[in-house]
């Protein structure tokens, strides 16, 4: 399965289709629909419904009444900025893998306990990318990552050789394969 997760930021309900069609074009099987905008519940259900060969999930999920709506619009993963542990026990109830943003050996341990092993290590730029991840991995080598922010083609493929990184996110995946639909270019 391809490595990449595309952050999506659906401003216009309307749009989903267009831009899911794009990522699938592009070779994109796994797509982060983000909760920043009205129509996130809406364009979960639209692009789970009508792209059932990809794996859609919902992002930026703060607090257990957003897990709850993603969950019933069809999202087969939940991505959070922090960890919640709200979010965290309705995606075990649920069955759904809930991969939460941490990045100090503090919120690593607290996943942990809560039985997350793959984490988003988000923004990684800002904390350091693979070199921090790399050094975090030591006292938890049962840990993977989905490292989001900062990443594209400059960098991605030292991300996709590290065996700890378990998939990379970006919204530059979405802008990428909506520049190869303009393009009329095929699948990366």
């Amino acid at each position: 399965m391809d490595k990449r997760i595309a952050v999506v930021k659906i401003n216009d309900l309307e749009e989903t289709e267009g831009i899911m069609s794009a990522l699938r074009a592009y070779g994109i099987e796994r797509a982060e629909i983000t909760f920043r905008t009205p129509c996130a519940e809406e364009a979960i259900a639209v692009a789970c419904g009508k792209f059932t060969d990809m794996r859609i999930g919902a992002g930026t999920v703060l607090n257990g009444a957003q897990c709850e709506k993603a969950l019933a619009a069809g999202a087969k993963f939940i991505v959070s900025p922090g960890l919640s542990e709200e979010v965290a026990g309705i995606c075990r109830k649920a069955e759904v893998p809930y991969y939460p943003g941490c990045v100090t050996p503090t919120e690593i341990m607290k996943a942990i306990s809560l039985g997350l092993t793959v984490i988003k290590f988000f923004p990684s730029n800002v904390f350091g990318g693979i070199k921090a991840m790399k050094a975090l991995s030591a006292p938890f080598p049962q840990v993977r990552f989905i490292p989001t922010g900062g990443i594209g083609k400059e960098n991605i493929e030292e991300y996709l050789a590290w065996d700890k990184i378990y998939a990379v996110g970006g919204s530059s995946f979405t802008e990428e394969a909506l520049l190869a639909s303009e393009s009329g270019a095929k699948k990366r």
